[in-house]
């Protein structure tokens, strides 16, 4: 089902409806920004430069920025993510800037809204420039709504990397980048025509048949039946995958998200478990759309 954009923000909105302070400060943010070309996203999922999965309060992938609102209830408060939350799409924040706005002072009170009104301002002036840093540097793509999980995008580019957070609503589009030219497709595995690599689209999280994970470092994959049974010998299409993992988005929606080529580890892999390290971060698609 596809969703406005209307209803992608306001559904953003709606997830942090019981945090009052959460609320207050991020929509003040969103409103004096007033600026349509910035994706935000409240509640999002990201693996940050210490290898640990956090629900950040507010997101702007565009801008490799995050913020923090410190409530006086949650002044210790950890945001470790528990295996509820492993389908999830996470965003690599390896290389993001954290931001932090306090609701207290030193001495655990609240804060009046007119101080706190005034560090919302240094925050907002504080992304306003670094937008302006980014067009600079010829870094910025402004946000399109509609082309977020357009193939065509990649395609033209040539290239799927992993820091620009790539994600796609069909397997269908995946498999385009690669060739494909068909209807949607449903099957886990396909193999990229001519070649001995596959793209894989795996649960990486417990479900009834597997029990699948993604470590945090989003380097390695296990493989393993959920009833911990013989997983049998590894075969040809087993060996090489580009992976695009089965997860969901911030709205709830099913998206593929792509993390790179993973090849087999024989020598870590056995009867029950499969073992798949990353190897490239960065796949070229070029030579799969030659006029």
């Amino acid at each position: 089902m596809k969703i406005s954009k209307d209803e992608y923000i306001l559904r953003n909105f709606s997830k942090i409806q019981h945090k009052k302070w959460e609320l207050y400060v991020i929509t003040r943010i969103i409103h004096l920004l007033n600026d349509p070309e910035l994706e935000f996203v409240c509640q999002q999922l990201v693996k940050t430069s210490d290898n640990k999965r956090y629900l950040t309060d507010l997101c702007f992938p565009e801008l490799n920025l995050y913020c923090e609102i410190d409530e006086l209830q949650h002044s210790s408060k950890e945001h470790s993510i528990l295996d509820d939350k492993r389908m999830e799409e996470i965003v690599d924040a390896t290389d993001f800037v954290e931001k932090r706005i306090k609701m207290y002072d030193e001495k655990y009170n609240y804060k009046k809204l007119e101080d706190i009104n005034l560090e919302i301002d240094k925050l907002v002036k504080f992304i306003i420039e670094r937008k302006q840093k980014y067009i600079s540097e010829k870094k910025f793509v402004a946000w399109n709504y509609y082309h977020k999980y357009d193939p065509d995008i990649h395609i033209k580019t040539g290239y799927l990397d992993i820091k620009d957070n790539i994600s796609f609503l069909y397997i269908r589009d995946a498999l385009r980048c690669f060739g494909y030219k068909g209807g949607h497709f449903q099957k886990g595995i396909w193999n990229i025509k001519g070649t001995s690599q596959y793209l894989w689209f795996p649960k990486l999280y417990k479900n009834r048949d597997w029990n699948n994970s993604l470590s945090d470092d989003l380097k390695v994959i296990e493989m393993k039946k959920a009833d911990n049974s013989d997983i049998g010998v590894i075969k040809e299409h087993q060996k090489n995958n580009i992976v695009f993992a089965h997860s969901q988005n911030q709205l709830g929606q099913t998206v593929y998200k792509f993390l790179g080529e993973f090849c087999i580890s024989f020598e870590h892999s056995n009867n029950n478990k499969h073992i798949y390290f990353r190897k490239n971060t960065n796949v070229n698609i070029k030579n799969y759309h030659v006029i």
